[in-house]
């Protein structure tokens, strides 16, 4: 299945958000969906870190999936 999540991110002195649908196991989902969105969104966090080459100032400030689910405590657990 995929889940909607929605980044917003700070880097080089500039806010930005980012946003896309993403595969999650069923199965996960069906455990934990916050757990399983949490994890595809840090993957996807990290690699938006390395295409845009992010800066020292990187930080998460915020995540999202499915329009209203706030995750980024989780997300930033995991790093």
């Amino acid at each position: 299945m995929n889940i909607n999540i929605k980044v917003y991110l700070h880097s080089k002195g500039t806010k930005f958000l980012q946003s896309g649908s993403f595969p999650v196991s069923n199965s996960d989902y069906k455990k934990n969906p916050d757990s399983a969105a949490a994890v595809a969104a840090y993957k996807w966090i990290q690699q938006i870190k390395i295409n845009f080459a992010a800066s020292e100032d990187f930080r998460i400030d915020q995540v999202i999936y499915n329009q209203d689910d706030d995750i980024t405590d989780l997300v930033k657990n995991l790093g």
